[in-house]
C-alpha cells in the first residue's frame, strides 16, 4: 500500500487495518512534504501562526516564544490525551493511523516526512498505540484519540505490541525505533483531522457493502425456501420506478432465483400477494445499497482530504479554517446506521416466517426431531429481535447532537466520533442477523429437498451442507451460528 495522499480506498484501509497489508510512502511525496515544511519553516518567525507560536482553541491569543515552540507541541499531546473507556480494537487503530498518515501526505501541514515515516513504522511493525474509545466530540478533530497515538509516536503512553499491553518506551527500545521528537506544528497536525471517526467508518462501509451481496442471496434462499413469488421481482415493475439500487437488487434476486424447481412448484397456488418481507426487498434493499454507495464515496473524499489547521499553502500563506469538522462523516454514519437498522428489521421478520408455523408450511420452528419434546431454531428469533431492538436504539443520530467545547470558541461540534462508534457496532449485530436468517434459510430449504432452488442458492446450499451436520434432536446451536457467519464473511472475502 502506497500512500500519496490522493488515492486511499476503504478497501486499502480495511486490507491494512485487518489484513496487515505493509506500507509505505510515495518517494513523489517526500519531495513535496520537504517543500512544504521548508515554506513553513521560511515564515513561523516572521509571522503568528496558529498552533505554531500560539496556543490553542481559546487561548489562539496567547503568543509562545520562538524558543518554546518545540515544547509546546509536546505539550498539546501530553495534555490532550483525555480519553477514556475501553480501548479501540487494534485493527481499528490501524485504520486510523493510516488515514492520518495519508491525510499528512498531502504536504498541507508543513510537517516533516519523518512524522509520517514513524507512523508507517508503527504500522509495519503492528506497534499499535491504546487508543481509549471516548472523549472525541468530532469538530476540532478527533483530538483526544490522535493525542494517544501521538504520545506513543513520541515514546510515551502503552502500545499493543506482540499480543499484550505494554509501555511504548519498551517496545520502542526492543525494536531500535527512535521516539519521534516533534518539530513546529507536528504535535497540532498529529491532533487535527477526523481520522478517528474515518477508520472506524471506512472498514464499517467495506465490511457492510461486501457482506451485503451476500445477504441478496440469502433473502433470496429465504424468498425460496417460504415459497415466495418472483413476480415482484419482474424488471418491468423497477423500471416504472428507477431507482438504481431497486433494478439491481431485482435483477440479482431474479438470476439467484433463476431456474427454481421449488418456484415452479408452487406456480399454481392461490396466494395472491406475498408479505412485504418477501415482495419489497427490491424496494428496501435497494434503498439500503444506494446508501452504501453514497456514503462510500463521500469517504473516499474525506481520506483523501486535508483536515489539518491551519493549512499551509506553497507560498507561505497559512489559513485558519474548519476542515477537521467531522460534520460530512457525522451525517452519513448516522444515514448508514438508520438504513441497515431497518434491513435488519426486515431480516428479522424474515427470521420469524422461516421459524414460525403460523406463517409457513415448515415444521415448527423448523424441528427435525419430535414437535414439544425438542424447541428447534425457536430462540433464533428472539436472539435476532433483541438485535434489531439493540440497533434501533443505536440508530438515533448522533450528528442531531452539539456542546459547545473550547470556552465556546468551538461551538459547533459534529458529534461524529460516537456516530462512527455506533455504527461499528450496528455492523456487527446487522451480520450476525444476517447469519441468522442464512442458517435458518438453509434449515429450512432442507425441508423442500429433493426440489432444488437457483445455481446460486443451490452452491450457498452446498457449502452449508458441507460443514454442517445434521441432526434429529435439540442440541447447542451457537456452533452453528458461529459457522454461518464465518462462511459468509469468508465469500466475501473478509
Amino acid at each position: 500500500m502506497v500512500l500519496n495522499g490522493n488515492s486511499l480506498t476503504v478497501e486499502n484501509v480495511y486490507n491494512v487495518a485487518f489484513k496487515r497489508e505493509r506500507v509505505e510512502i510515495a518517494p513523489e511525496t517526500v519531495a513535496h512534504l520537504n517543500k512544504s515544511r521548508k515554506a513553513l519553516e521560511n515564515h513561523q518567525l516572521e509571522k503568528t501562526i496558529y498552533g505554531v507560536n500560539t496556543g490553542f482553541g481559546i487561548l489562539a491569543n496567547k503568543k509562545v516564544s520562538p524558543e518554546k515552540i518545540e515544547e509546546l507541541q509536546v505539550n498539546i499531546v501530553r495534555s490532550h490525551a483525555a480519553g477514556v473507556g475501553t480501548p479501540l480494537a487494534p485493527e481499528l487503530v490501524r485504520a486510523v493511523m493510516l488515514i492520518r498518515a495519508n491525510s499528512l501526505c498531502k504536504g498541507y501541514s508543513g510537517i516533516r516526512p519523518v512524522v509520517i515515516e514513524r507512523i508507517v513504522d508503527f504500522l509495519n511493525h503492528d506497534i499499535i498505540p491504546v487508543v481509549p474509545e471516548q472523549g472525541s466530540v468530532g469538530a476540532s478533530g478527533d483530538l483526544a484519540p490522535l493525542a494517544h497515538i501521538a504520545l506513543a509516536l513520541i515514546g510515551e503512553g502503552e502500545v499493543f505490541f506482540d499480543g499484550r499491553k505494554q509501555p511504548t518506551s519498551n517496545v520502542l527500545q526492543q525494536l531500535g525505533i527512535k521516539p519521534l521528537t516533534l518539530a513546529s506544528k507536528e504535535g497540532l497536525s498529529l491532533l487535527n483531522g477526523t481520522a478517528f471517526m474515518a477508520g472506524i467508518a471506512s472498514c464499517s462501509v467495506h465490511i457492510v457493502e461486501k457482506l451485503f451481496y451476500e445477504s441478496i442471496t440469502v433473502a433470496a434462499m429465504s424468498v425460496d425456501a417460504l415459497k415466495g413469488s418472483t413476480s415482484p421481482f419482474d424488471l418491468r415493475v423497477h423500471e416504472a420506478r428507477p431507482h438504481p439500487g431497486q433494478s439491481f437488487i431485482a435483477k440479482t434476486l431474479l438470476k439467484n432465483l433463476e431456474g427454481s424447481e421449488i418456484r415452479r412448484s408452487h406456480l399454481d397456488c392461490d396466494r395472491v400477494q406475498d408479505p412485504y418481507t418477501l415482495r419489497t426487498i427490491p424496494q428496501v434493499y435497494g434503498a439500503v445499497y444506494d446508501t452504501i454507495l453514497y456514503v462510500k464515496k463521500v469517504l473516499e473524499i474525506e481520506i483523501n482530504s486535508a483536515t489539518d489547521n491551519p493549512l499551509i499553502f506553497e507560498n507561505g500563506d497559512a489559513i485558519s479554517g474548519g476542515n477537521f469538522h467531522g460534520e460530512p462523516i457525522a451525517l452519513v454514519m448516522d444515514f448508514l446506521s438508520i438504513a441497515l437498522t431497518d434491513m435488519a428489521n426486515m431480516m428479522e421478520r424474515r427470521i420469524d416466517r422461516l421459524v414460525n408455523p403460523k406463517l409457513n408450511d415448515l415444521p415448527d420452528f423448523l424441528t427435525s426431531g419430535e414437535e414439544g419434546l425438542n424447541s428447534g431454531y425457536m430462540l433464533w428469533q428472539y436472539t435476532a429481535a433483541a438485535l434489531a431492538s439493540e440497533n434501533k436504539t443505536l440508530a438515533h443520530p448522533a450528528s442531531a447532537d452539539s456542546i459547545p467545547t473550547s470556552g465556546f470558541q468551538e461551538d459547533h461540534v459534529s458529534m461524529g466520533a460516537w456516530g462512527a462508534r455506533k455504527l461499528w457496532r450496528i455492523v456487527n449485530n446487522w451480520s450476525q442477523i444476517l447469519a441468522i436468517e442464512a442458517l435458518l434459510a438453509y434449515r429450512a430449504m432442507c425441508f423442500r429437498k429433493p426440489l432444488k432452488s437457483g445455481k446460486k442458492i443451490e452452491e450457498l446450499f452446498l457449502q452449508f451442507q458441507g460443514i454442517l451436520e445434521d441432526h434429529d434432536k435439540d442440541r447447542y446451536f451457537g456452533e452453528e451460528f458461529k459457522t454461518a457467519l464465518s462462511l459468509l464473511k469468508d465469500r466475501a472475502n473478509l
